[in-house]
Protein backbone atom coordinates (compact mmCIF):
# COMPACT_ATOMS: atom_id res chain seq x y z
CA UNK A 1 0.00 0.00 0.00
CA UNK A 2 0.86 3.29 -0.82
CA UNK A 3 0.82 6.58 1.02
CA UNK A 4 0.67 9.51 -0.53
CA UNK A 5 2.88 12.76 0.89
CA UNK A 6 3.07 16.78 0.50
CA UNK A 7 6.17 18.57 -0.61
CA UNK A 8 6.16 19.64 3.26
CA UNK A 9 6.40 16.14 4.48
CA UNK A 10 9.26 15.24 1.86
CA UNK A 11 11.31 18.45 2.73
CA UNK A 12 11.30 18.36 6.15
CA UNK A 13 12.89 14.78 5.63
CA UNK A 14 10.47 12.28 6.53
CA UNK A 15 11.41 8.80 5.78
CA UNK A 16 9.90 7.36 2.96
CA UNK A 17 7.92 4.22 3.21
CA UNK A 18 9.77 0.92 2.91
CA UNK A 19 8.46 -1.75 0.63
CA UNK A 20 7.37 -4.53 2.02
CA UNK A 21 9.43 -7.48 -0.35
CA UNK A 22 12.49 -6.34 -1.86
CA UNK A 23 12.69 -6.61 -5.78
CA UNK A 24 14.68 -9.50 -6.85
CA UNK A 25 15.96 -9.46 -10.53
CA UNK A 26 13.68 -10.47 -12.98
CA UNK A 27 16.02 -13.59 -14.75
CA UNK A 28 18.29 -13.11 -16.87
CA UNK A 29 19.26 -9.73 -15.16
CA UNK A 30 22.10 -9.46 -12.96
CA UNK A 31 21.43 -6.69 -9.07
CA UNK A 32 22.85 -3.43 -9.12
CA UNK A 33 26.27 -4.14 -9.94
CA UNK A 34 25.62 -6.10 -13.18
CA UNK A 35 25.33 -4.90 -16.77
CA UNK A 36 22.16 -3.94 -16.73
CA UNK A 37 21.67 -2.00 -13.37
CA UNK A 38 24.99 -0.65 -12.95
CA UNK A 39 25.26 2.64 -10.57
CA UNK A 40 25.58 5.81 -12.64
CA UNK A 41 28.56 8.29 -12.45
CA UNK A 42 27.13 10.34 -9.47
CA UNK A 43 30.87 12.42 -8.19
CA UNK A 44 32.49 14.37 -10.19
CA UNK A 45 35.83 16.05 -9.76
CA UNK A 46 36.64 19.41 -10.80
CA UNK A 47 39.15 22.25 -10.70
CA UNK A 48 38.27 26.00 -10.25
CA UNK A 49 39.63 28.86 -12.67
CA UNK A 50 40.79 30.70 -9.72
CA UNK A 51 40.00 29.13 -6.36
CA UNK A 52 38.16 29.82 -3.02
CA UNK A 53 40.92 31.89 -0.93
CA UNK A 54 39.26 30.92 3.12
CA UNK A 55 39.95 32.69 6.37
CA UNK A 56 43.64 31.72 6.84
CA UNK A 57 44.50 32.88 3.16
CA UNK A 58 44.39 28.86 1.86
CA UNK A 59 43.72 28.37 -2.05
CA UNK A 60 41.11 25.32 -2.87
CA UNK A 61 40.93 24.63 -6.09
CA UNK A 62 39.92 21.42 -6.10
CA UNK A 63 36.66 19.81 -5.38
CA UNK A 64 33.74 16.87 -5.86
CA UNK A 65 30.12 18.01 -7.25
CA UNK A 66 27.82 14.85 -7.03
CA UNK A 67 24.63 14.84 -9.39
CA UNK A 68 21.27 16.70 -8.30
CA UNK A 69 18.59 15.03 -6.50
CA UNK A 70 14.73 16.16 -6.77
CA UNK A 71 15.20 17.51 -2.96
CA UNK A 72 18.16 19.52 -3.68
CA UNK A 73 16.37 20.89 -6.93
CA UNK A 74 13.14 21.84 -3.99
CA UNK A 75 15.03 22.85 -1.67
CA UNK A 76 15.67 26.48 -2.48
CA UNK A 77 12.25 27.37 -3.34
CA UNK A 78 10.84 27.65 -0.08
CA UNK A 79 14.20 29.16 1.38
CA UNK A 80 13.43 32.77 2.38
CA UNK A 81 16.82 34.15 1.20
CA UNK A 82 15.91 33.08 -2.28
CA UNK A 83 12.24 34.08 -2.11
CA UNK A 84 13.80 37.71 -1.00
CA UNK A 85 16.36 37.43 -4.25
CA UNK A 86 15.76 34.98 -6.88
CA UNK A 87 19.55 35.42 -7.90
CA UNK A 88 20.28 33.47 -4.81
CA UNK A 89 18.47 30.46 -5.77
CA UNK A 90 22.38 29.50 -7.40
CA UNK A 91 24.38 30.16 -3.93
CA UNK A 92 22.22 27.56 -2.08
CA UNK A 93 21.57 24.91 -4.96
CA UNK A 94 25.46 24.91 -5.62
CA UNK A 95 26.22 24.47 -1.41
CA UNK A 96 23.58 21.65 -1.72
CA UNK A 97 25.99 19.57 -4.51
CA UNK A 98 29.03 20.35 -3.59
CA UNK A 99 30.30 17.45 -1.69
CA UNK A 100 33.69 18.90 -0.76
CA UNK A 101 36.45 21.90 -1.71
CA UNK A 102 39.52 21.20 -0.62
CA UNK A 103 40.18 20.00 2.52
CA UNK A 104 36.54 21.74 3.53
CA UNK A 105 33.80 19.21 3.32
CA UNK A 106 30.95 21.44 4.70
CA UNK A 107 30.37 23.13 1.87
CA UNK A 108 27.33 25.84 2.80
CA UNK A 109 26.00 29.17 0.99
CA UNK A 110 28.62 31.30 3.11
CA UNK A 111 31.18 29.49 1.28
CA UNK A 112 29.70 29.92 -2.42
CA UNK A 113 28.83 33.59 -1.18
CA UNK A 114 32.84 34.16 -0.95
CA UNK A 115 33.77 32.91 -3.89
CA UNK A 116 35.14 34.62 -6.77
CA UNK A 117 32.13 35.12 -9.59
CA UNK A 118 34.45 33.67 -12.42
CA UNK A 119 34.38 30.13 -10.27
CA UNK A 120 30.55 30.46 -9.34
CA UNK A 121 30.26 30.69 -12.77
CA UNK A 122 32.44 27.53 -13.54
CA UNK A 123 30.16 25.42 -11.29
CA UNK A 124 27.16 26.75 -12.37
CA UNK A 125 27.98 25.62 -16.10
CA UNK A 126 29.51 22.33 -14.47
CA UNK A 127 26.33 21.93 -12.61
CA UNK A 128 24.11 22.40 -15.77
CA UNK A 129 26.43 19.76 -17.74
CA UNK A 130 26.34 16.98 -15.54
CA UNK A 131 22.38 17.22 -14.28
CA UNK A 132 21.72 18.17 -18.09
CA UNK A 133 24.34 15.99 -20.30
CA UNK A 134 25.89 13.68 -17.44
CA UNK A 135 29.31 14.33 -18.46
CA UNK A 136 31.92 17.20 -17.66
CA UNK A 137 32.71 16.98 -21.25
CA UNK A 138 32.50 19.89 -23.85
CA UNK A 139 33.23 19.78 -27.55
CA UNK A 140 34.87 22.68 -28.79
CA UNK A 141 36.92 24.03 -32.17
CA UNK A 142 40.60 25.12 -32.41
CA UNK A 143 40.29 29.12 -33.72
CA UNK A 144 43.81 28.26 -35.85
CA UNK A 145 42.87 25.41 -37.49
CA UNK A 146 38.71 24.24 -37.19
CA UNK A 147 40.08 20.79 -35.86
CA UNK A 148 37.12 19.67 -33.62
CA UNK A 149 37.93 17.66 -30.15
CA UNK A 150 36.70 17.18 -26.56
CA UNK A 151 38.12 19.20 -23.42
CA UNK A 152 37.03 17.70 -19.95
CA UNK A 153 35.65 20.77 -17.85
CA UNK A 154 36.11 19.04 -14.58
CA UNK A 155 39.47 19.58 -14.41
CA UNK A 156 43.26 19.73 -15.83
CA UNK A 157 45.03 22.65 -15.91
CA UNK A 158 45.72 24.33 -19.18
CA UNK A 159 47.57 22.43 -21.62
CA UNK A 160 47.04 19.36 -20.26
CA UNK A 161 44.82 16.51 -22.07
Amino acid sequence: MRRRIGLDELLEGAPAPQDPAPQQPAPGQTGPSGPRGRAPHTEFEFELPLGYVDDEGTVHRHGAMRLATARDELMPQIDLRVKENPAYLSVVLLSHVITRLGDITDVHAGVVERMYATDVAFLQDLYQRINSEGHTRAAVTCPHCDGAFEVDLAGGRLGES
